[in-house]
């Protein structure tokens, strides 16, 4: 009885064990698909390119500074003024200058009026002579009075000669204050833009110190320090791409226009003048960068709109074989265009999503059946 029930209990269980298998294999969980534009990495030639950074400057910029000491009576422009040429900046103080002005006149028309009598007396003696020597042929004047009149005559034309010396001394002196009354008045050497004021009314100005400085008007330059190691791959004439730091990023294309000679002792650098194009809201003393091409390389590219940052890191979704998204931390280069160059992280010809936004794909299979592979 007892080997009865345990071989129906062994067939019920075998029943049971049999019924509970399944009749057909699990399959794998299917992943999430999501559509998104698909792009490629691309390996091309980019430009080798030199990079500097400079300031943008006027062509010609002067700095406004007396020849005289005196005390600023009126500054007559204000920072971000346009000037002419020829237009009054600063006044001085000329009461002094005009004074003696005056003086220099007043002694040019008294030595004027010496010479209008000397040359009268002149005229008077030389003609006393003439008369005299008529008369010595006629033996009507003795040897003693014709060497008297004679000797009056060579006076009168030497204090003429002497008078008239004085009367030049006297005008070369009243045109000199004339010229240091002029230095009182401090005009603008070229049509321009005052940049920078450094004196006020009341101040005293001395020679050789800045009042003002003035940019001239025009197309403007892009002052680049290049260090001398690469000087040999810079030559005037040749065409620089510029960046301008003036909140749209304009890029726009410069010419060398000057090497300077000499290099800096310190940095062992040269400075490098850009010629500038005219681009609106261009301004002396904004920030820029200089691209002097070198040559080409190849890169690895890849369009900017498929990286994403997490945080401070860069990052780029990249399909594998069956097409999932995986997330890939990057090494970036530098921009060219709407593309930007990967140092490291990602290999030519690789398959990427663009325009992620906030998406989280990664894991997700992605279908591209109602996008564009761009390439």
């Amino acid at each position: 009885m007892k080997m009865f029930w345990r071989a129906s209990l062994l067939a019920c269980c075998a029943v049971t064990l049999v019924g509970c298998h399944p009749t057909e294999p699990n399959t794998q969980a299917v992943s999430q698909i999501a559509e998104a534009t698909i792009v490629e990495s691309r390996k091309q030639e980019v430009p080798l390119a030199l990079r500097s950074i400079g300031t943008v400057h006027a062509r010609e910029t002067a700095l406004i500074s007396p020849q005289i000491v005196g005390c600023i009576q009126q500054v007559l422009v204000r920072e971000g003024d346009r000037v002419r040429a020829g237009q009054a900046l600063v006044l001085l103080e000329d009461a002094a200058t005009r004074s003696s002005a005056d003086q220099a006149h007043a002694a040019v028309m008294a030595a004027q009026n010496q010479l209008a009598a000397a040359e009268v007396d002149a005229r008077l003696a030389a003609s006393t002579l003439d008369r005299y020597k008529r008369l010595e042929l006629q033996k009507s004047v003795s040897p003693q009075e014709m060497d008297e009149v004679a000797r009056r005559s060579e006076a009168a034309a030497a204090r003429v000669e002497a008078v008239r010396y004085q009367a030049d001394a006297a005008r070369a002196q009243e045109s000199g204050v004339h010229a240091i009354l002029g230095y009182s008045r401090l005009t603008a050497p070229f049509a321009g833009v005052v940049t920078s004021r450094m004196a006020d009314p009341g101040t005293m100005a001395s020679p050789g110190v800045p009042l003002l400085q003035i940019d001239q008007s025009g197309p403007l330059q892009l002052h680049a320090t290049i260090d001398e190691s690469t000087m040999s791959s810079i030559q005037a004439g040749m065409k620089v791409q510029t960046r301008i730091d003036n909140g749209s990023a304009s890029v726009l294309t410069g010419t060398v226009a000057e090497i300077l000679p000499t290099a800096d002792a310190a940095s062992h650098s040269f400075v490098v003048k850009i010629d500038l194009p005219s681009s609106p809201g261009l301004r002396a003393g904004m920030y820029g960068t200089a691209e002097f091409v070198r040559g080409a390389r190849l890169a690895i590219m890849i369009p900017h709109s498929a990286v994403v940052m997490r945080g401070s890191l860069p990052v780029v979704y990249v399909l594998d074989a069956q097409g999932i998204a995986q997330l890939r931390s990057l090494t970036l280069g530098p921009m060219e265009g709407d593309s930007v160059e990967v140092l490291s992280g990602v290999s030519a010809g690789e398959k990427l999503i663009d325009q992620p936004g906030d998406r989280e794909l990664a894991g997700k299979r992605i279908s591209s059946s109602h996008a564009e592979v761009q390439r």
